[in-house]
């Protein structure tokens, strides 16, 4: 090292120790305090404070800290070292802070501060606080040894920090099978978006690779943090793409010391909420419909089943009928309970639609049956003869029951089936003709036949739901203070405007790239459908266009996919700059593409890198021939996921390039990139580009016979053909 580093690296050791010795001290402490299980209120308070110190104590210490950052504050006397980490540190005999956590305001400024000599400022709770940052440092520890020092700013020395060292070392490691939090390395552009105000709906069109779902993660630690008197953790939810995706996501948060957050997908929630009544159709089916190879694939237009029924105009078509049951919903007859009695429907119709308005539509009926009831009960306590009585009650309860008969109790499924079949039984009579012409006829045929099987796909589930909150209404344990929806561009504008009414003073983080719509079947084309939901002074959009995760060679190249398959493609990543290989085309089918990957996963495997690599093909049944063809060549222990996986593996796997959005891998194989499994369309463009930006540091794609337009004579240095 040099003089300086050798120096830096001393000091912060010996810190390091100092603050390790400080903090075992401190956790020795409140151990040796026998924890309090009486009843007392205050005392219950004092020990549930002195466990969740103990807690954060024992995880910060064997990574106390990661950044140090040097702030003169305007009008104290000089400069004072501030190290921030995951969690604040007390010291063990004051309320001094030996480490700050990295969510306080002062901390905002290790990951704003990217260098000058002018002042800065950061929003502290008493107000606007100026001073200059005089050392930004950088630091690796692991199991309490420190591993690496690097200043991006020191004000001291001549020499500038000319690229972000740490950064790029950080993204130059490899991947296991789970998502790592980045805290250490959260950029400006990013922490803008996570200590972002809580009551917005933020919309985050982020390219791939730039942390757009770690940024969203974080951003739930913020706001647990900033507002922890208004937010509770498991008052927030997580709807992601698939469980597999979950079990990839799932030790972000926990790493961050953040647990409780409901994480789910919105098919799973669904379903629960709807109480299993109906059954949701075999992914499998659709996505070998919506992926299928030449000429098979059909068209992902506004006809598409999930664009019309996921519209805002087959929401508001909904709405209508509802209100117009509404409207119709009281039996449009007096309560005659026996000859000379009578409950007009004028009354009850009062106490339907003006005392309990308020009240979800089935919860008004359940008031008004109980109301007719007591009425009956009081009408009873008129008649004075005993067998009168007797004759009236029993009377009086059956002609009950068959008026509570005219009033139908619907369930949600059952509501939504007699719309689509109204034109066959006219069953609901406030269905009109226009109602009717509403439904494109082969939709409603489509959707009659699986109803028979209570079927759903999923672009019913949100109508359902919708039907649901109009029929119960939403409960309490319903509402979210906070809601992410990731991959966002794969949610239709019915299903984000549904988790609207569930979520309180629409605070979300919605995030998506529109590159990689490859789900356009049900799916936004534009975040403006999403935007449109939110008012204007309660909405923000944010766009992150540096990409973080892959080589610049393998983002200029998916770039030119994205150009070549898009009229007008959504702004292209920037990579950092972190090179590596150039990306590999090559001519190989039949035994010789199997033996190209099996020799591949051999080489993998025997470079002692403990990376991941994925073999990623068009279709499930492709994906399930290459594996076979896998183990067949002696490669054993490689991992088949298919639609319905529940976790991923890490090390090598064989994988559907739509079921791999979301995931990384340090090398990626692309199979069959011909004319036949990618033609020059949009759909194939963004599937491609999916599959391209799914490498960190390696890319290569086989072709038979001729290669994709996609890719057809890419010039570049980020390209070469293999030998």
């Amino acid at each position: 090292m040099e003089s300086g580093l050798q120096s830096a690296y001393l000091e912060e050791k010996e810190r390091l120790e100092h603050t390790i010795q400080e903090m075992e001290r401190h956790l020795e402490a409140l151990q040796a305090i026998p924890p309090y299980t009486g009843h007392d209120m205050t005392e219950q308070v004092l020990e549930s404070i002195r466990e969740n110190k103990r807690r954060s104590l024992a995880q910060a210490l064997p990574e106390p800290y990661f950044g140090r950052l040097d702030f003169h504050e305007t009008g104290k006397p000089g400069p004072a070292p501030l190290y921030i980490g995951k969690s604040g540190v007390e010291k063990a005999d004051s309320p001094d802070l030996m480490v700050i956590d990295w969510r306080a305001p002062v901390a905002s400024l290790f990951y704003s501060f990217t260098g000058g000599t002018e002042a800065v400022s950061y929003d502290s709770p008493d107000g606007i606080v100026q001073g200059l940052v005089y050392l930004k440092r950088n630091l690796v520890i692991r199991k309490q040894i420190l591993q690496r020092v690097v200043d991006t700013f020191d004000r001291e020395s001549d020499a500038m920090a000319v690229t972000d060292e740490f950064l790029l070392y950080r993204l130059g490691e490899n991947k296991d099978n789970k998502l790592r939090d980045i805290v250490s390395t959260i950029q400006a552009e990013q922490d803008a978006i996570i200590r972002a105000g809580k009551n917005h709906a933020l919309v985050i069109q982020g390219v791939a690779g730039s942390g757009k779902t770690t940024v969203a993660l974080h951003r739930l630690a913020y706001l647990l943090y900033q507002y922890r008197d208004q937010v509770k953790a498991e008052k927030m939810i997580i709807f992601a793409p698939s469980r597999m995706f979950l079990d990839y996501i799932s030790g972000v948060l926990p790493e961050l010391g953040v647990g409780h957050i409901q994480q789910t997908t919105f098919s799973d929630w669904a379903l629960e909420l709807l109480n299993h009544e109906v059954k949701l159709a075999d992914p499998a089916h659709a996505l070998r419909h919506w992926f299928a190879v030449g000429e098979k694939r059909p068209a992902m237009d506004d006809t598409a089943p999930g664009r019309f029924k996921g519209s805002l105009r087959f929401m508001q078509w909904l709405d209508g009928l509802l209100n117009a049951y509404e409207l119709q919903a009281v039996p449009q007859a007096d309560f005659v309970p026996w000859d000379g009695t009578k409950l007009p429907y004028r009354t009850i119709r009062d106490w339907y639609a003006v005392e309990y308005k308020h009240e979800p539509l089935m919860k008004r009926r359940e008031r008004v049956l109980a109301r007719i009831k007591r009425w009956l009960e009081m009408e009873l306590d008129k008649v004075w003869e005993v067998h009168l009585k007797k004759d009236y009650k029993k009377r009086g309860a059956a002609r009950l029951r068959d008026y509570g008969k005219q009033w139908t109790a619907y369930l949600p499924f059952g509501f939504y089936k007699e719309l689509f079949r109204t034109a066959q039984s006219g069953a609901l009579p406030f269905v009109s003709e226009a109602d009717e012409r509403f439904i494109p006829e082969e939709l409603r045929q489509s959707t009659l036949a699986a109803a028979k099987k209570k079927l759903v796909q999923p672009e019913d589930l949100a109508p359902l739901l919708y039907i649901r909150q109009r029929f119960e209404g939403i409960h309490g344990d319903l509402r979210f203070d906070h809601t992410v929806i990731d991959e966002a561009q794969d949610f239709s504008p019915f299903q984000v405007a549904l988790l609207a009414l569930h979520t309180k003073n629409g605070s979300f983080s919605i995030l998506g790239d529109l590159s990689q719509g490859i789900h356009a079947y049900q799916g936004v084309r534009d975040w403006h459908e999403l935007l449109s939901l939110f008012p204007e002074e309660h909405r923000a959009y944010y766009t992150l266009n540096r990409s973080y995760r892959s080589t610049m060679e393998i983002i200029y190249f998916a770039n030119e996919v994205l150009k070549r398959g898009l009229a007008e493609p959504p702004a292209l990543a920037v990579p950092v700059f972190r090179s590596g290989e150039p990306v590999e085309l090559a001519q190989a089918d039949g035994p010789a593409l199997a033996e190209r990957l099996a020799e591949a996963v051999r080489d993998h495997r025997q470079s002692g890198s403990a990376g991941t690599l994925a073999v990623l093909a068009r279709t499930e049944e492709r994906c399930r021939e290459l594996h076979a063809q896998l183990l067949a060549a002696g490669c054993n222990g490689v991992n088949l996921i298919v639609p319905g996986q529940q976790q991923y593996e890490g090390g090598v796997s064989v994988v559907p390039v739509y079921m791999a959005k979301g995931l990384e891998f340090d090398s990626v194989l692309l199979v069959d990139v011909d004319p036949l499994h990618y033609a020059q369309t949009p759909q194939d463009a963004k599937l491609l580009y999916v599959g391209c930006t799914r490498a960190l540091h390696e890319l290569k794609l086989y072709y038979a016979g001729e290669p994709s337009p996609l890719i057809a004579g890419v010039q570049g240095d980020f390209v070469k053909a293999a030998q």
